[in-house]
Order: structure tokens, then C-alpha cells, then sequence
């Protein structure tokens, strides 16, 4: 079974809502209804209503299975209730006014109504660029007991093959601490997505093989990972080279002792640059189907799309993100 049919099979039926705040987008709109229909996900959509039902029509698309909300004309009290949430929610960073004008906007709009209950998840980010939908995220959501930061994870999948790549999306500057994060995060990600996690920490020295202060990152990342995390000790380990962290081989010859070299399933990489350059050979030399970003360590799941995503990209993203909701249930 492949990834999206184990997680369409979890999360049929089970009414998991997600706000779209691109509801005029024509992929957006239609990957909505398509999810509606296959009873995967309860749809909010969100902008101007009769922009919404006037491309409904030109795409030939039912809205009878969405919920469309038009943030201009929601209820007097609907918007005073969402403006006194949003400012206690800020606990004093921001005043009615700011809340009010932050509501206007459909990204915060949309990210409120998670933050209150109203939906489980959002997806976003086929119109706006990622940092309007990590912005009001990081704001109003805020980041899971533990976290400090979120960063962004890569599912990397080839026929039977699973991995997770992290971080490849978010933190430019990465020191001890925050690789570290990343390591746990990366492992709860693993384990939405049935993988057990094996989690190797990227550098070019393996078990000290070489000297230096980016090596040495990497040890004390490795270090306070096992701290943070002790239920995980035994399933993080580093420094490592790529080759030692998956080839048997290799990790019998340069980390003998390592319960994750020559298994490794998840892989930490020491700054964002060989995150994002790792997943795209990966992807474009390897083979391999590269599904994300996916944002770890919120509270809540919020995704980000490309903004050349498909439709179908659209559904990937929003299955993953319901996924996700459904784990925190």
C-alpha cells in the first residue's frame, strides 16, 4: 500500500476539517471538492462567495460538500469573538486594532480558526508565499511542548522505500540546539508515517573521523538530542557520514557499535543548504518522490504548498496535513 492510500484508509470518514485560505484558487478549489466528495477531509473555503461559486461553475465543481466563508461579511460577533481570542492569545504583543486588521487578512483568518478549534488543520501557500503561512502559524498557534523551533521535513518515497529528510525548508542557521530539535521532531514525524525511526546525524566525519567545529555541532546536536529525548536514545546517533548511516557495509567498517549506522531511515543534516541540496538529488537523480514540505513542531499542523503546486499536489499536502490532525486527535 502506498503512502497515500495507507492515510487516505485513517482518515476516511473521520471528518477531520481543514482550512483552505485560497479558495479562489482553481487548484485549491478543486482539490477541496475532490476531497469533500471522496469523504477525506471537511473543507473550509475560504474568500469572496460569489467569486467562489462563480469559478465553481466555470470548473463545473459541487460546493454542496464545502463550507465557504467569506471573512468580509462573517457576524459582528463571529469577529469580536476571533479579535478578544487573537489578543489573548499574543498575551499583550497585540492590541484589538492590530487583531482586527491581522483578521482581515486570510492566512490569519484561517489560522485563528485552528488556533479556536473550529478546524483541525490548514493548508496554504499556493498563492502566498511560505512565510504568510508560517508568520500568523508561529504567532497564533505557536510551537508543540518542547519545541523551541519548527523545521521542515521531506518525505522521500521509491516504490517500498520510506525516509525522512530534515531540515530542508525553514532554519538557515543551524547550531547544536536546533539540529537537535529537528533529530526529535523528525522522529514523531517518522512514526505518523509508519516509519520506526532510525535517525542519523549528517556530517563528513563519522565517530570523529575528522576534526572541526562543524563536527563537533554535530556531536553536541547528537548529545542534547538523547537528553531531550531519552525514550530515543538508542535510536539517534551521529556524527555520520551518509554512506556510514546507510550502507552495512560502511557502518560495520567505521561505527561498529551504532545501532542506526547502515539502518538509518531518518537524516538530520547539519545546515539548511545540504538539507535542501541532499533532498533534490534525492529526488532528481534518485528517483525518489519527494512529498513536503512538511512543518514539524507546531502545535497544530499547518502546511505550507509550493506555489507552483498541481492540484494534485494540493491533495497530497492536505491528506498529509489531515494525517497529521488525526494523530493529535
Amino acid at each position: 500500500m502506498s503512502l497515500f492510500d495507507q492515510f487516505k484508509t485513517e482518515i476516511k470518514g473521520q471528518k477531520i476539517r481543514l482550512v483552505f485560505p485560497e479558495g479562489t484558487d482553481e487548484r485549491v478549489l478543486t482539490a477541496a471538492v475532490e476531497l469533500a466528495q471522496e469523504d477525506l477531509v471537511n473543507p473550509i473555503i475560504l474568500g469572496e462567495k460569489e467569486a467562489i461559486v462563480a469559478l465553481s461553475k466555470k470548473l463545473q465543481l459541487s460546493l454542496n460538500q464545502v463550507e465557504i466563508v467569506d471573512i468580509k461579511t462573517v457576524s459582528a460577533d463571529q469577529r469580536v469573538k476571533m479579535i478578544k481570542a487573537l489578543v489573548e492569545r499574543r498575551k499583550g504583543k497585540t492590541d484589538e486594532r492590530t487583531a482586527e486588521k491581522w483578521l482581515q487578512d486570510e492566512n490569519y483568518f484561517g489560522t485563528m480558526l485552528v488556533q479556536m478549534g473550529a478546524a483541525e488543520g490548514m493548508v496554504s501557500g499556493a498563492v502566498h508565499p511560505t512565510g504568510d503561512t508560517v508568520r500568523p502559524a508561529l504567532q497564533l498557534i505557536k510551537t508543540a511542548p518542547g519545541s523551541r523551533r519548527i523545521s521542515g521535513a521531506f518525505i522521500m518515497q521509491k516504490g517500498d522505500q520510506r525516509f525522512v529528510f530534515a531540515d530542508c525548508a525553514i532554519n538557515i542557521d543551524i547550531d547544536a540546539e536546533t539540529m537537535a530539535q529537528i533529530a526529535i521532531q523528525s522522529a514523531h514525524t517518522a512514526k505518523i508515517f509508519g516509519i520506526k525511526p532510525k535517525v542519523a546525524m549528517l556530517s563528513f566525519s563519522t565517530k570523529g573521523s575528522a576534526k572541526g567545529a562543524q563536527v563537533e555541532k554535530v556531536q553536541e546536536a547528537t548529545k542534547i538530542a538523547k537528553e531531550l529525548a531519552p525514550e530515543l536514545a538508542e535510536q539517534i546517533d551521529g556524527d555520520l557520514q551518509f554512506d556510514a548511516a546507510v550502507v552495512e557495509k560502511v557502518a560495520n567498517a567505521k561505527a561498529p557499535d551504532s545501532a542506526v549506522a547502515g539502518q538509518a531511515n531518518v537524516f538530520v543534516f547539519p545546515s539548511l543548504e545540504s538539507g535542501n541540496i541532499g533532498y533534490k538529488i534525492a529526488q532528481r537523480l534518485g528517483g525518489f518522490e519527494a512529498i513536503g514540505p512538511i512543518l514539524q513542531g507546531l502545535a497544530k499542523p499547518v502546511s505550507d504548498l509550493s506555489r507552483g503546486a498541481s492540484k494534485d499536489d494540493v491533495v497530497k499536502v492536505a491528506i498529509i496535513t489531515a494525517a497529521q490532525a488525526l494523530a493529535q486527535r
